[in-house]
């Protein structure tokens, strides 16, 4: 990873302005989620994927009474059922 070399505040609530070329960069847009990861001591910032709560797999997953489930889960779980 590479430094983008900007340097930001911390507002009085806690918050950050992303820049707009790095928002553009990224594509990412008002009101899109993002994901706050900690790695030993740094913050990181990711759009949010929604993975499978059983394996963690962020490719055909679907949601489910407010769960992410991929379809190969969904698969196996379908298997137990019948």
């Amino acid at each position: 990873m590479r430094p983008a070399g900007v340097v930001r505040k911390v507002d009085q609530l806690g918050r950050i302005v992303l820049p707009k070329s790095l928002r553009k960069r990224y594509k990412m847009n008002e009101g899109d989620p993002v994901e706050i990861l900690v790695a030993g001591d740094q913050i990181l910032l990711e759009r949010y994927r929604p993975k499978c709560v059983f394996c963690g797999e962020m490719n055909g997953v679907t949601e489910y009474r407010e769960k992410h489930i991929c379809e190969g889960c969904m698969g196996e779980m379908a298997q137990i059922r019948a």
